[in-house]
């Protein structure tokens, strides 16, 4: 057919794909393996408190092969955070475990806390994306991932395990009060083994889950702790421009779908965008893959004063 007889549609269509396959390249062979470090300051700690350098990973979802991830990974020990958080979703592959271990390298020499997602217990599967646009559809597990060495591995070198589990550290001179649950996205949350008041004698008391379902949110905001940490959502991962990302995969609105915000009157979240994806669905768009340190400061004496007249106690505040 000549150009000239072309009809307009043609041409539209053809330049719609086009730009869609750039994209879709984009996507898969520069977004997702640009690895991002994200810097965010957070007044949560009780006034008087030194500052805290939180790094906070989640989401790596490693395969053996993934070397460009694991060296950047590994570069992350230079930053020399106080506390490192990881929010879970590991591995992606049964062989994956040294190469998690091998590129958290340093970083398991620090003080850390840790919980774990769906894809540290099950191995991801192909899906149809359109299922992650209902909230409700059926969940089918995958191969089952060695978590039990995974946690061995953390826990031997000093990590500790924060699922359902209350722990007391001290990191840089601050008293950390920590608690978690399993993953509320495979329903294995059991609030009820760390239910109750935390710690008001803590500096920072810190929640840890790997969805944020606000179900769960809820309850740690009702118990006082100052500073809720989890991943899952990947920072929606495809994203458009003006719009922000599409689903959170969770319960969570979309404005939340990624660093931090406040859930209730004292609590703050920060929700990590992660660093991997599911080798099924291997593209980032307007999302790149990052890690977040976290720099954790008092909360200022004019803020707990604006809370106080709002009716929220000292303690509620998250201030002694």
């Amino acid at each position: 057919m000549s150009k000239l007889l072309r009809h307009p549609w043609t041409t539209a269509a053809t330049a719609v794909a086009g730009a869609g396959a750039l994209a879709l390249g984009y996507a898969t062979l520069i977004e997702r393996n640009a690895f991002t470090l994200r810097t965010q300051t957070m007044e949560v700690l009780a006034p008087g408190s030194a500052t805290l350098r939180v790094l906070h990973i989640s989401d790596l979802h490693m395969m053996p092969n993934q070397k460009l991830k694991q060296d950047w990974i590994r570069e992350l020990d230079r930053l020399e955070p106080d506390l490192v958080i990881n929010t879970g979703d590991n591995l992606a592959h049964p062989k994956a475990v040294p190469a998690v271990v091998q590129a958290l390298g340093g970083l398991l020499a620090r003080p850390g806390l840790f919980i774990f997602g769906s894809n540290d217990y099950f191995g991801p599967l192909p899906k149809n994306p359109l299922k992650y646009f209902d909230k409700n559809h059926k969940r089918v597990a995958g191969e089952p991932l060695p978590w039990k060495d995974l946690r061995a591995a953390f826990n031997e070198r000093g990590w500790l395990d924060t699922t359902h589990n209350r722990r007391e550290l001290r990191v840089g001179g601050v008293r950390i009060s920590a608690a978690g649950v399993d993953d509320p996205h495979l329903k294995r949350d059991r609030y009820d083994t760390i239910a109750g008041p935390a710690n008001p004698e803590a500096d920072l008391r810190i929640a840890l889950t790997h969805a944020p379902e606000p179900s769960i949110l809820d309850k740690f905001a009702a118990d006082g702790y100052d500073l809720a940490l989890a991943g899952h959502t990947h920072g929606g991962q495809l994203c458009l421009p003006l719009y922000g990302a599409l689903v959170t995969n969770c319960g969570i609105d979309r404005s939340r779908v990624k660093g931090p915000s406040r859930w209730g009157a004292h609590m703050r979240l920060h929700v990590s965008a992660g660093l991997g994806t599911s080798p099924y669905a291997p593209a980032r768009f307007l999302c790149p893959p990052e890690a977040t340190l976290l720099t954790l400061v008092p909360v200022k004496s004019d803020t707990v004063r604006t809370l106080e007249t709002k009716g929220v106690s000292r303690f509620e505040a998250g201030v002694r």
